[in-house]
C-alpha cells in the first residue's frame, strides 16, 4: 500500500469513528482526559527517553539551541501538559449550546454548536502540540488526524500510543485518534492535504514556508495560523523602564515562538534615551544582535544596518529589527505593511494614541502596554490552543474550544409548509 492509500485509510477510519464519537457526553469525554493526564504522568519516563533520542539525532543534524528548545520534554513541561488536560476539563463543553428562538408560524429554531468531525493538523517539531490538539479534539467530539514533524518522531509516537490506549481503554474507538509517521515522508503530508471528504479542516502549525506549502496545496478546507512577524511600538509618551521590561521579554523569553516581537519601532522624540537604555539592559542576559535603521545605527554605534528583508523577516532568533519613527500613524502603517496578523503591541501612557493603536492595527491579537507573549490559549483561559489562527474566517487568535465547533439549525414544527 502506497503513502495516499495508507493516509486515506487513516482518515476514513477516523471519519467513522468521529460519526459515534460526536454524541458521546461531557462526562465521558472529561473521564477520557483525566486518565490522559495520569497516564502521560505514569510514563513521563518512557516519554523522556523517546525525547532524548529526538534531541539527539536534532543535535546531530545541526538544529540551532533555541530550536531545540520547542523540542524539548521534561518533567516539569510533562507536567505543565498534564495541567493543560486537567484545565480543559473544567472548561464549559461548547457542543450542545446555543440558542433556541420561535418564528411567527411556531417554528422553533435552535441554532447548535456541533464538532466539525476530522481535524487534522501538520506540524513541526513541538511535541507539546500532539497532546494538545488530541485533546483539545477529545473535549469537542473532533476525530484528530496528526502528523508532526520528523524531529519528533520517537516522542510523537510514544505520546500517541499512550492517548489511544487510554481512548480504548474507555470503551471508545482509538482511531479517532490517527497518526502519520515520518516514515510516510513528504507524500504523506500531501496526501493528508488532499483527503477532502475524509478530512474535515486542516490546520497547519509551524514555520511561514510550511504553513505557505499547505495553504497552496490543500485541496481540504484550511486555517492558516502561527507565523508571527510581530512589533513592539514604543510611543513618545511611553514609560520607558516599562517599554525595556516588556521588549526584552516579547522578544528573549523565548525567541522561537511565534509570538515573540521581530521588530521594535521606537518614536524619535524618546529613541535617544530609550535605545541605549534597552540595548544595555538587554545585553546584561542576552546575546541579541540588533539590525537599525539610518537612525538607530546612528544612536546604537556598531549595530548592522537593517535591510527590507530584514522587517519582512520572522527570525525565530536572538535577532531584533529596530526602528525609528517619527509619528504613531508612521508606526501603524509600517505594522500593516510587515505584520503577518498575529500579535502587536503599543507602549504608551497616551490614552488617544492607544485607542487609535488598538483601531487601526489589523491583527489577531492588539496589545496595550503588554508583551506579546500572552497570545496563547493558555494564558488566555482556554486552557490549550490548537493553534493561533491569522486568518479572518472562522476563527481568529487563540484557537480553544468554541472554534473547533460549527453550527448546526434544528427546526421544529407541527406541519407547517412554506
Amino acid at each position: 500500500m502506497d503513502a495516499k492509500a495508507k493516509v486515506f485509510q487513516i482518515c476514513k477510519k477516523a471519519k467513522d469513528a468521529s460519526r459515534d464519537f460526536s454524541v458521546v457526553s461531557t462526562e465521558k469525554k472529561n473521564a477520557l482526559l483525566r486518565a490522559i493526564a495520569s497516564a502521560l504522568e505514569s510514563d513521563s519516563d518512557k516519554i523522556i527517553s523517546a525525547n532524548r533520542k529526538d534531541l539527539a539525532s536534532a543535535r546531530e543534524n545541526g538544529v540551532p539551541d533555541h530550536m531545540l528548545d520547542r523540542l524539548m520534554l521534561n518533567e516539569a513541561r510533562i507536567s505543565g501538559i498534564c495541567d493543560s488536560l486537567r484545565a480543559l476539563v473544567l472548561l464549559t463543553d461548547p457542543v450542545g449550546s446555543g440558542e433556541l428562538f420561535t418564528r411567527p408560524n411556531g417554528l422553533k429554531i435552535a441554532c447548535t454548536r456541533v464538532p466539525l468531525g476530522v481535524v487534522a493538523i501538520i506540524y513541526e517539531a513541538r511535541p507539546n502540540v500532539t497532546v494538545d490538539a488530541a485533546a483539545l479534539c477529545l473535549k469537542t467530539g473532533n476525530a484528530t488526524v496528526l502528523r508532526g514533524g520528523k524531529e519528533a518522531a520517537n516522542t510523537n509516537l510514544c505520546l500517541i500510543e499512550i492517548m489511544r490506549t487510554c481512548i480504548e481503554n474507555a470503551g471508545l474507538c482509538p482511531d479517532m485518534l490517527g497518526f502519520i509517521g515520518p516514515e510516510l515522508g513528504y507524500e504523506g503530508a500531501d496526501a493528508l492535504m488532499q483527503a477532502r471528504g475524509l478530512v474535515d479542516v486542516l490546520i497547519p502549525r509551524g514555520s511561514k514556508r510550511l504553513i505557505s506549502a499547505v495553504v497552496e496545496k490543500s485541496s481540504v478546507p484550511v486555517i492558516e495560523t502561527g507565523a508571527g512577524n510581530c512589533h513592539l511600538y514604543v510611543d513618545g509618551s511611553a514609560d520607558l523602564d516599562m517599554a525595556v521590561k516588556v521588549a526584552i521579554n516579547a522578544k528573549c523569553s523565548r525567541p522561537a515562538v511565534c509570538n515573540a516581537i521581530e521588530t521594535m519601532l521606537v518614536h524619535a522624540s524618546v529613541a535617544e534615551d530609550f535605545l541605549p537604555k534597552f540595548a544595555s539592559a538587554v545585553a546584561q542576559k542576552h546575546s541579541l544582535e540588533i539590525r537599525g535603521c539610518e537612525k538607530t545605527c546612528a544612536i546604537l554605534k556598531g549595530i548592522s544596518p537593517a535591510t527590507e528583508e530584514d522587517f519582512e523577516t520572522e527570525y525565530d532568533d536572538y535577532i531584533l529589527a529596530v526602528k525609528v519613527v517619527s509619528s504613531l500613524d508612521e508606526a501603524i502603517a509600517h505594522i500593516n505593511k510587515y505584520n503577518t496578523g498575529h500579535s502587536e503591541a503599543i507602549i504608551t501612557n497616551d490614552r488617544y494614541a492607544a485607542d487609535r493603536f488598538k483601531s487601526l492595527v489589523d491583527a489577531a491579537a492588539v496589545y496595550v502596554n503588554a508583551s506579546t507573549r500572552f497570545t496563547d490559549g493558555g494564558e488566555f483561559g482556554f486552557g490549550a490552543e490548537i493553534g493561533i489562527s491569522t486568518q479572518k474566517l472562522h476563527a481568529r487568535g487563540p484557537m480553544g474550544l468554541y472554534a473547533l465547533t460549527t453550527q448546526k439549525y434544528i427546526i421544529e414544527g407541527n406541519g407547517q409548509v412554506r
